[in-house]
């Protein structure tokens, strides 16, 4: 279970980074930065993965009610721009800016943090580690959910309100069927196939939107 070992090795203020929506065909990519208070944590806090959706909403509001939390989204065409490792970069670095307390020190899920001038460990695992970590992850999950959530309303055909965006079948058959639409990530192979086999492909993808 998630602890604040690794908070008590650094100067406070501590914020804990993660991310959600690397391996998705379409959306964005969405990083939060969570400061935790010194006294009321939410009980329950743990690897978003390991949480149901209805867990991860309850505890969203609970961090989002006592923590300070900042939250960056790097939208599709940029990830097609910069690759998909330096847009989950980008979007830790706009999470920690966006802070309104800024932390001494930062703990970030994975190998390696962003280049930037706060001090930063990297913890492999750290969202089912780090309190503060786990904490970043339920809320960067819950934003990208709702976002997507939003986005099927428009797009229906692929799903997204229960796949978010990733390859599932019913997705992947509405690529093959209706190409894909605006919110793609156009540098990634299945869906620059899909694109390569449908042709032109916005004029469609906004057709089949809009049929419903």
């Amino acid at each position: 279970m998630p602890s604040l070992k690794h908070e008590r090795l650094c100067a406070a203020p501590v914020a804990g980074v993660d991310e959600a929506g690397c391996a998705p065909l379409a959306g964005p990519v969405v990083a939060a930065a969570v400061i935790l208070p010194a006294k009321g944590i939410p009980r329950g806090i743990d690897d978003s993965k390991k949480l149901s959706a209805k867990e991860r909403e309850r505890l969203y509001h609970r961090i989002r009610a006592c923590a300070v939390v900042g939250v960056g989204i790097v939208e599709n065409d940029e990830i097609d721009r910069l690759n998909i490792y330096w847009a989950r970069m980008r979007a830790m670095e706009l999470a920690v800016a966006a802070l309104a307390t800024a932390p001494a020190h930062v703990l970030v899920d994975g190998n390696r943090g962003p280049r930037w001038h706060w001090p930063t460990t990297a913890i492999v695992g750290g969202d089912g580690i780090s309190l503060s970590i786990g904490a970043a992850s339920i809320i960067a999950k819950h934003t990208r959910d709702q976002i997507m959530i939003r986005h099927a309303e428009r797009w229906p055909h692929y799903d997204w309100h229960t796949n978010k965006g990733y390859p599932a079948p019913k997705h992947l058959k509405a690529l093959k069927e209706h190409g894909p639409t605006p919110l793609h990530r156009r540098t990634f192979a299945r869906v620059a196939q899909a694109e390569f086999d449908f042709g032109p492909v916005r004029p469609q993808a906004e057709a089949a939107a809009l049929s419903l």
